[in-house]
């Protein structure tokens, strides 16, 4: 599939945990969504051409990636597995990468600070975008980049700012990757 404002974004989607599918979500307008405003937040140009795998998964699958790439044997609401390595900014190859999403701990995560599950679902599909495009959060520097990068990406999306004090709506635990 290939979105509006970006055709050359496309999107391969996959769903393994069909649980997914009963959240009554739409999952493919979601991530379309998600997607193209992050694009447009790093900003890469309407001419963008690339793609990016999207799996929805459970906290069981993710569980033994994240053990296995980051060595981090419990599950993560988000792993993101760029093809090629980007520092912020650079243009993505034909494959950006990949995004795999564990239901349960999402879920979990919305549920324990008051979210709406669409609403941490966008941030989280965001945030594993801006991994794949080069960013990260490995000091307090690039952290502070990163979020509000997020904050107004998000905003454009009328999501709250996942980050303020106050927040009910959005975030990101500290297990994403």
């Amino acid at each position: 599939m290939s979105t509006s404002r970006y055709p050359g974004l496309g999107l391969s989607l996959a769903v393994e945990d069909p649980a997914w599918e009963r959240l009554g979500l739409d999952l493919e307008r979601l991530v379309r969504r998600s997607l193209e405003a992050a694009a447009a937040g790093v900003p890469y140009g309407v001419d963008l051409t690339t793609e990016v795998g999207i799996t929805f998964s459970n906290d069981a699958a993710v569980q033994v990636l994240n053990a296995e790439w980051r060595g981090k044997d419990k599950p993560t609401n988000i792993l993101s597995f760029p093809l090629v390595e980007l520092a912020p900014g650079d243009r993505p190859a034909p494959m950006m990468g990949d995004l795999i999403l564990a239901r349960e701990t999402v879920l979990a995560e919305a549920r324990s600070e008051a979210k709406a599950v669409e609403h941490h679902l966008c941030h989280l599909l965001v945030h594993g975008f801006l991994h794949l495009a080069g960013f990260d959060h490995q000091d307090d520097a690039e952290a502070d980049r990163m979020e509000a990068l997020e904050i107004a990406i998000l905003h454009r999306l009328d999501i709250p700012d996942p980050y303020a004090d106050d927040a009910l709506d959005g975030g990101v635990a500290s297990s994403a990757a």
